[in-house]
C-alpha cells in the first residue's frame, strides 16, 4: 500500500481507502462500534466534530445519500486530507470541511460526532463541548468516541452536570462511546 494511505474498517459493508497523515488518528475498530447505534441515516444534518482525515463523518456520508455532512477541525492538512477522501469517495457534494471559525454559528445538526481531542486539556476540552453541543437540534445528540484511560467517565458525569445528560453506549478496546441527548 503506497504511504499515506489506509484501509479503513469495514463499515456497512463498505470498505474504503483514506489519505492519511501519521499524526492523525487512526480509528480502526472504533469506527463500526459507534455507528451501530444509529437507527436511521435518512436525511440528517451531522457535524463530525474534530474529524481529522474524515474517516466517522465519510462514513456517515456513504452510508446514505440523503446525509450531510459538515467536518471541522483545527488541523488545515487534516482538513485537506479529509476533503481529497470526500471526493475520492464521491461525497463531496455533501461534505464539507472547514476551520471552526468557517462555520455559521447558527447552524444547527441532528447528530454531532466526535472522537474528541482530549489531550488539549480539561478546560480547551470542556469549552469545545460547551461550544459545540448547544448546535444540537432539539431532539439531537452527540456520540463520542472517549478513551477509559483519558477521562471518559468523569467527561461523562461533567456532562451530566453541565445539563446535558450522558450515557455510556459502549465500552470496547479500551473506549467509551457516550451518548449525549438535547431535550
Amino acid at each position: 500500500m503506497p504511504d499515506g494511505t489506509r484501509p479503513s474498517p469495514n463499515i456497512w459493508h463498505h470498505t474504503e481507502t483514506y489519505e492519511v497523515e501519521n499524526r492523525a488518528f487512526d480509528p480502526d475498530g472504533l469506527v463500526e462500534a459507534a455507528i451501530a447505534s444509529v437507527q436511521d441515516w435518512a436525511d440528517l444534518d451531522v457535524l463530525d466534530l474534530g474529524c481529522g482525515y474524515g474517516v466517522i463523518g465519510l462514513a456517515a456520508a456513504v452510508a446514505s445519500p440523503a446525509v450531510r455532512v459538515t467536518a471541522v477541525d483545527v488541523n488545515e492538512r487534516a482538513l485537506l486530507l479529509a476533503r481529497e477522501n470526500a471526493a475520492a469517495l464521491g461525497v463531496a457534494d455533501r461534505y464539507r470541511a472547514e476551520l471552526p471559525e468557517q462555520v455559521d454559528p447558527t447552524t444547527t445538526y441532528d447528530e454531532i460526532w466526535s472522537n474528541p481531542p482530549i489531550r488539549v486539556g480539561k478546560q480547551a476540552l470542556h469549552d469545545l463541548l460547551l461550544s459545540w453541543l448547544p448546535r444540537l437540534a432539539p431532539g439531537g445528540r452527540a456520540v463520542m468516541v472517549v478513551g477509559k484511560n483519558l477521562g471518559a467517565d468523569s467527561l461523562q458525569r461533567w456532562l451530566g452536570e453541565q445539563g446535558w445528560p450522558t450515557t455510556r453506549l459502549a465500552s470496547a478496546k479500551g473506549f467509551r462511546i457516550l451518548e449525549t441527548r438535547r431535550g
